[in-house]
């Protein structure tokens, strides 16, 4: 099943939810674009084209380009953001139910951890409630200085 309507991460992939910024970059089979939540400006979601809801059911294909892309996330993100750390985590559930896997790339910042009095899984559970989503103006401006960066490392 390559796309399901009602999945977050395919409906913003297909054009049917608005992603700020747009497809920043992709390989054959992974997507990255800006996160849509509230966790800062510079987050990315790195994520398969076709929906899958288990690690375990990437192809051969899929696994090996998914670290390099990681890695090169990582880097486009600590060139464009001054960060004290950069999370990579898998996320895959909505409403206790699996869904579409996708890794969450976020700097963090100092100020963060500071504001915040907290760090790791417990720092991105705070930013949530905060809801203090990322301005679409911003967002835009950081796909657009990251995408040449991904060509080039």
């Amino acid at each position: 099943m390559d796309d399901v309507e009602g999945c977050l991460a395919c409906d913003l992939a297909a054009g049917r939810e608005p992603l700020p910024g747009g497809l920043i970059a992709e390989t054959t089979h992974w997507r990255v674009e800006n996160c849509v939540g509230p966790l800062g400006v510079g987050t990315l979601l790195v994520k398969p084209k076709r929906h899958v809801t288990r690690v375990a059911d990437l192809t051969v294909e899929e696994s090996e380009e998914l670290g390099p892309l990681l890695r090169r996330s990582v880097i486009v993100i600590e060139r464009l953001v001054e960060s004290h750390q950069t999370y990579v985590c898998l996320w895959s559930h909505a409403g206790g139910e699996p869904v579409h896997i996708h890794f969450v790339v976020q700097p963090v910042t100092r100020a963060q951890m500071d504001g915040h009095e907290r760090c790791g899984p417990r720092l991105q559970v705070d930013m949530f409630n905060a809801r203090e989503f990322p301005p679409e103006d911003a967002m835009v401006a950081f796909a657009d200085a990251a995408r040449p960066i991904f060509a080039d490392v």
